[in-house]
């Protein structure tokens, strides 16, 4: 097994072939990274005759962490990733290793992987549990070589995935019977769903806004949302969409896609048109075009980390479920600590200031919205 420097030009064309190819791994991705400081490694890995079995897109940050004093520190990041072409468990520790040479050769204070390898389907403890024992094998491997389960869990551990294979008949069936009934209202109520066009992206920016604003979360500035999707669009790799409702704008979403996957990253809504089902619709149109651009699995991006009625997804997981889709549990985002000091203070000191931030950050959104 040899391991190998990829450069840009040829990085995307590498990563469709693997089956678990994913937005976060693009070099369109590293490029909307590197506006904000982040320069990126990419690795692939090679059996003995040639064939790419393993790939790694690393993002590497440095910085002071207090602007003009203080040590300058390197982080390392792979979102997503490693990606793994089989889970052949020996293949799965040479990688491991290599990015801890690379750690070191780096410098950095840590490296962060946040793979899609699976410890199991369905929901733990339901009929519908399916445990996964290489992905069970990778937890106790990384504990083993100095891995540790990272505080800071950036992407979802688990998700829902929709798988469309088979016609719509086939999807319809899958679906809980309120979900195909709100479908069918929302086209019945005179809902359309569209494609939005370049020049519409701020309206789709406000929508998110006030979404955001009313469910209490976090959002970064218009330009960062723009730039994301103007350049996923252009590169062929995302969808925008808009719900309207008597020519009204009422809510939307954004599709990625890469390889054999689609996800649904963004939504979208207003307080108008809500009795019109207009989500239901999108989805279902979103479905739609993920196939159409070759997707085998919908991925609506995020589910629960414990499955009881407290946690803060359930309400939105109940809205996945109910279009057909499958929990999918993943290892989540475990850190190699090289540094164990500065980790200490990028972990501990640094969230604090980013809580006064957010609070500046939720009162201009607040004010995009009125």
């Amino acid at each position: 097994m040899q391991v190998e420097t990829v450069d840009a030009a040829n990085w995307n064309e590498l990563l469709q072939a693997s089956p678990t190819a994913h937005f976060l791994q693009t070099a369109e991705w590293a490029q909307v990274k590197a506006e904000v400081g982040w320069s990126a490694e990419r690795l692939a890995w090679r059996s003995e005759d040639g064939k790419v079995i393993a790939l790694a897109q690393v993002l590497i940050r440095s910085a002071r962490l207090f602007k003009r004093f203080g040590p300058a520190i390197s982080i390392g990041y792979i979102p997503r990733g490693p990606l793994l072409m089989s889970e052949d468990a020996d293949t799965r520790r040479q990688v491991l290793k290599d990015l801890a040479v690379l750690a070191n050769r780096k410098y950095l204070v840590f490296l962060k992987i946040d793979p899609y390898w699976e410890i199991g389907r369905g929901i733990p403890g339901s009929e519908t549990e399916t445990p996964n024992a290489a992905g069970t094998q990778a937890l106790e491997e990384l504990d083993k070589n100095g891995w540790r389960v990272s505080p800071e869990q950036i992407q979802f551990k688990n998700t829902v995935v929709i798988h469309l294979a088979g016609s719509e008949e086939t999807w319809l069936a899958r679906m809980k019977q309120k979900t195909r009934y709100n479908i069918r209202l929302a086209a019945r109520s005179g809902v359309v769903v569209r494609k939005v066009l370049p020049d519409e992206l701020p309206l789709l920016y406000r929508m998110y806004a006030e979404t955001a604003n009313r469910d209490g979360f976090i959002i970064r500035p218009e330009s960062y949302y723009l730039g994301v999707w103007q350049r996923f669009i252009e590169a062929g790799m995302a969808d925008a969409l808009i719900a309207e409702a008597e020519g009204t704008p009422v809510a939307g979403l954004v599709l990625f896609h890469t390889g054999r996957t689609a996800w649904y990253v963004y939504g979208m809504s207003t307080q108008l048109q809500r009795e019109k089902m207009p989500n239901y619709l999108l989805q279902w149109e979103a479905m739609r075009i993920a196939k159409e651009h070759g997707c085998q699995i919908y991925d609506l991006w995020g589910a629960p980390d414990t499955f009881d009625e407290q946690d803060r997804l359930s309400g939105v997981f109940r809205f996945k479920e109910g279009l057909g889709g499958e929990v999918v549990r993943t290892i989540g985002a475990w850190d190699l600590v090289l540094h164990p000091a500065l980790y200490w203070i990028y972990m501990k000191l640094l969230p604090r200031i980013l809580n006064i931030t957010r609070s500046i950050r939720r009162k201009q959104i607040q004010q995009e919205v009125v």
